[in-house]
Formats: C-alpha cells, sequence, structure tokens
C-alpha cells in the first residue's frame, strides 16, 4: 500500500531523513516510535506530499508521491495530526462535509448524511453544529478523526494524534483507533504511546537521528529490543524514574 525506498530530506543543513526504507501492507498498522526531532513526522509529511523529499521515492498504492500526483495521492491517504487543525470558522459538521464536498464533488446532502454518521461513529454526533472552540481537546481530535474518515481513505496518517490531549482524553481517542485497526484499516502511527503501540501495531519502527534504527513485530521491538539504542529509548519512556 504504502513504499518508502532511501528517502533523504533535509531542511538547509539539517539533515532530517537519512535513507529511509519501509513499507506498509494493505490492512497493516506500523507505529513509528523515537525521541523527539528523529524525524518521525517528517516521514508521514513527506509521505501525503506536504513536504518534499530530497532523494528517494515514495509511492502510495503504485502512484509516486511527486507533485503532479498530490491530488491522486490524497484521495488515498488521509491525515489526522497532533493539533487537530479543524477550521476555527466552521462547525463541526462543516469541518467533516468540506473534503468530501469541494475536494471530491460529491453532493452535499449525501455528504452531510455520511459526515453525521461518522461523527456519531466517534461518539460526538451531538456536536454537529457546535464550532470547535466549544470542543475539549479530546472532542476536537475525534472530529479530526471522523474528518479523515470521510475522505474515504484506503490508509490514514497519524500524527502524534494524542500528545496534545489532558491525559484523561487520550483513551478515548485510542479506543476509536483501535477499533479502526479491528476493521482493518491501513494505519502509519506516530505515538509516544508504547502500550497503545504493543497492543495495535503489528510491526514498529524505531527511528533514531533520521533513521529507521530497528523494525520489527510490535511485542518483539517492544519488550525485547536488539539494538542498544531502541533499549536505552525503552528505558527511559517506560521506566523513567
Amino acid at each position: 500500500m504504502i513504499e518508502v525506498r532511501n528517502v533523504s530530506k533535509a531542511f538547509g543543513a539539517n539533515q532530517v531523513l537519512r535513507d529511509v526504507s519501509f513499507e506498509v501492507q494493505r490492512g497493516e498498522v506500523v507505529c513509528l516510535i523515537g525521541p523527539s526531532g528523529s524525524g518521525k513526522s517528517t516521514v508521514l509529511r513527506c509521505i501525503n506530499g506536504l513536504e518534499t523529499h530530497d532523494g528517494g521515492t515514495i509511492s502510495v498504492d503504485g502512484t509516486a508521491v511527486l507533485p503532479a500526483n498530490l491530488r491522486s495521492i490524497r484521495g488515498k491517504l488521509a491525515m489526522v495530526f497532533q493539533r487537530f487543525n479543524l477550521f476555527p470558522h466552521r462547525t463541526v459538521l462543516e469541518n467533516v462535509v468540506e473534503g468530501p464536498v469541494h475536494a471530491q464533488g460529491r453532493p452535499p446532502a449525501e455528504a452531510a448524511a455520511e459526515a453525521r454518521a461518522l461523527l456519531a461513529k466517534v461518539g460526538v454526533a451531538d456536536k454537529a453544529d457546535a464550532m470547535p472552540a466549544q470542543l475539549s481537546g479530546g472532542q476536537q481530535q475525534r472530529v479530526g478523526i471522523a474528518r479523515a474518515l470521510a475522505m474515504r481513505p484506503q490508509a490514514i496518517l497519524f500524527d502524534e494524534p494524542t500528545s496534545a490531549l489532558d491525559p484523561e482524553r487520550v483513551g478515548d481517542v485510542l479506543r476509536i483507533m483501535r477499533d479502526l485497526a479491528a476493521e482493518g484499516m491501513t494505519m502509519v502511527i506516530v505515538t509516544h504511546e508504547m502500550g497503545f503501540a504493543r497492543e495495535v501495531a503489528d510491526r514498529v519502527l524505531f527511528m533514531d537521528g533520521g533513521e529507521i534504527v530497528e523494525s520489527g513485530p510490535a511485542r518483539d521491538l517492544l519488550t525485547q529490543p536488539r539494538h542498544p539504542r531502541t533499549r536505552e529509548f525503552l528505558d527511559r519512556v517506560l521506566r523513567p524514574l
């Protein structure tokens, strides 16, 4: 479904990605973990075409991620952001309907009916007429997931979807993501939630310094990492005191 081959990316003199390669099969859940600044979010942004990669190749369902193909790529991928990125001047329902109507040309009545069903799916059906500022962070993120699903994507990219949330609300969002995994949605997730990664991911990639240091089945990598840098990171994350 997603193929990343020898991808590099620099911002000026700062080399953010170094020869990154991995694949994501259809229906697979892959979690990217690692310290801040390791390149995890940049990988997602390059897959979605929000950033251009300097070297290597990326393809989504056989289509190369190039400027000329971005409309096609974004018809196959949706992205859920760390900071929600909802339109503040539009209602919850309008936020969810925007993409299907204006980007995909679907009839407004059809898109609105599907949007209401998706808002119910993520537990915020009663917020359809509210403005984003009237919602909690957890509610806004659930709207963000509904908005992504409204595009009928083949895969969803999640960029630290719980890191901006109150700890009490993290579980609400993770439950929805668990349900999507159970339904067979292809997902690439940047996360610091190690318990969630161990439970839901098929594979985990550990990144550091712009490189994939280690990859493997989630339970193996998170409980018996082979690389010393992975062990050091997990020791600090799982046993911080």
